[in-house]
């Protein structure tokens, strides 16, 4: 096995399924050890195994972007820190999961708990206190004090101190943690609910008399042996906190958001995912609109009623879309960006053998309150065969007059690209690693890319918290705009 320094061989030395006659690494469909392995990682990756052998089985021929211990990056966009993961959160299995912010605080996620960070000093972040709460996959949110937590991995029951437990058991326990961060380098425990399927992800709407705050809980992957999880999942968890009182949350509401049944799914490894429930929604309060990505469609809600959203219209790609991951609004409110994670997050698909349409963006503009496909954005630099790489999260730049957006693409790095011309996206700026390894498929990179108060902050699976300084004019003006609390799935209006 190859030395690594900076990454976790995917799940316990995962090596790509079949091998080549001149010795390179092919993707193939998993054995069924591996396949559990990869479940049992978490979070999407297990859907590596629906790509075949034959796939990307001239990738000896695809020259990468950056070798590895080589950097990629433009001219304009430069890393000015990184604070590796430490302690309990650097282990193999301790990803680096999504991040949020307060002031001059940052919140990042962690499969075995969150770290709070101070980059009041961005070029010298700081870590001030480390909770040890394990549960894939620990995506976070904030509002005023209190810290939202999401765990999709069934658990002995809601405590920190809680071990993984059979999800068909029925007194385990998943769903949504709740922390008071009113002192953020001590935060404390003050809430758990349990919801339907637990929660993969989760979106923080505020109620318009900022009594409390409602979350819209997506999960996943229903089971006839879970009693928590029984299919037909057709439908989200809408969970009420009362910011006064957040130990008296609870589910408020189980909309459905497609009692007509979703997307079948297709036999094709390279087409639509069967629809049993929403990986990730997005919301934009300001405009009382919300934008749903549910593995095999693409939906927008209106969400004026916040606890009865109303799906307004339902899309598809069965051509290019396998896994609809994530969604960004502009800022007008007038288009929408979905993203693809086609192999799961754990695949190399950012290369010439896939093209510029999978595993891509989806930009759509919103015609009156219907989603109308544009175009599609795609990382224009290759990677390796040992890169995961595919579309991920991100969030919007706040520059008055365009439509700019930096996303993270795991191992593919950070992009900035521009999608004002909703027909013709171009990139800006960029910043690439080259491969962890040149020998092994190993599940790293940026997991979440995002814009907070003049710089890009981005959440790396092994190498913890990375800051960048991006020039430009149209950078300078978006540091102009400041904001006192971010969440990317809880997207704020720049227009004051």
């Amino acid at each position: 096995m190859a030395a690594v320094a900076a990454g976790v061989v995917l799940v316990a030395g995962l090596v790509m399924a079949q091998g080549s006659a001149s010795g390179e690494v092919v993707p193939g469909a998993c054995t069924p050890e591996q396949a559990a392995r990869l479940q049992a990682a978490g979070d999407n990756f297990a859907e590596r195994c629906r790509l075949p052998g034959q796939l990307l089985s001239g990738m000896d021929r695809v020259e990468a972007t950056a070798d590895q211990g080589e950097v990629d990056r433009s001219a304009n966009m430069r890393l000015i820190a990184n604070l590796p993961r430490s302690g309990t959160f650097a282990g193999e299995e301790a990803y680096g999961t999504d991040l949020a912010f307060r002031g001059r605080y940052a919140f990042g996620g962690n499969y075995q708990g969150f770290t709070v960070y101070d980059i009041s000093r961005p070029a010298k972040p700081r870590r001030v206190a480390q909770v040890v709460c394990p549960g894939a996959q620990n995506d976070v949110s904030v509002h005023r004090n209190l810290l939202v937590l999401s765990v999709d991995e069934s658990r002995s029951d809601d405590t920190c101190r809680s071990e993984p437990a059979p999800a068909s058991r029925k007194g385990s326990w998943e769903g949504i943690r709740v922390f008071d961060i009113s002192r953020p380098a001590k935060p404390r425990y003050v809430a758990s609910v349990e919801t339907d399927c637990g929660s993969h992800t989760h979106t923080l709407a505020p109620s318009k008399d900022g009594r409390a705050v409602f979350v819209y809980v997506s999960s996943y992957g229903p089971s006839e042996d879970q009693p928590d999880c029984k299919p037909p999942h057709d439908a989200i968890s809408i969970v009420k906190i009362p910011v006064a009182k957040p130990a008296r949350a609870r589910v408020v509401a189980r909309p459905r958001l497609f009692p007509e049944g979703g997307n079948p799914g297709s036999l094709n490894p390279l087409g639509s995912s069967e629809t049993s429930g929403c990986h990730d929604v997005t919301a934009y309060p300001a405009q009382d609109l919300a934008a749903g990505a549910c593995m095999g469609d693409g939906i927008l809600m209106d969400i004026s009623d916040r606890a009865r959203p109303r799906v307004l219209h339902r899309i598809r790609d069965t051509r290019n879309f396998a896994f609809w991951h994530s969604a960004t609004f502009n800022n007008a409110g007038t288009k929408v960006v979905f993203t693809d994670e086609l192999g799961g997050g754990s695949a190399p698909t950012c290369n010439p053998l896939l093209g510029s349409t999978r595993g891509a963006n989806g930009i759509y503009d919103v015609v009156r309150k219907r989603l109308v496909f544009r175009s599609y954005y795609k990382i224009p630099r290759s990677q390796s065969l040992t890169e995961n790489c595919v579309a991920h999260n991100g969030s919007l730049v706040p520059v008055k007059g365009r439509d700019i957006m930096v996303q993270a693409w795991y191992q593919g790095g950070t992009s900035v690209f521009d999608f004002t011309d909703s027909r013709n996206p171009r990139e800006i700026a960029h910043f690439d690693r080259g491969a962890i390894s040149d020998t092994e498929l190993v599940l790293g990179g940026s997991w979440s890319s995002y814009w907070y108060n003049g710089h890009v902050y981005s959440h790396d699976i092994t190498r913890g918290l990375d800051v960048f300084r991006v020039s430009g004019r149209w950078a300078d003006q978006a540091r102009k705009v400041r904001m006192g609390t971010f969440n990317a799935q809880s997207q704020p209006s720049y227009d004051g």
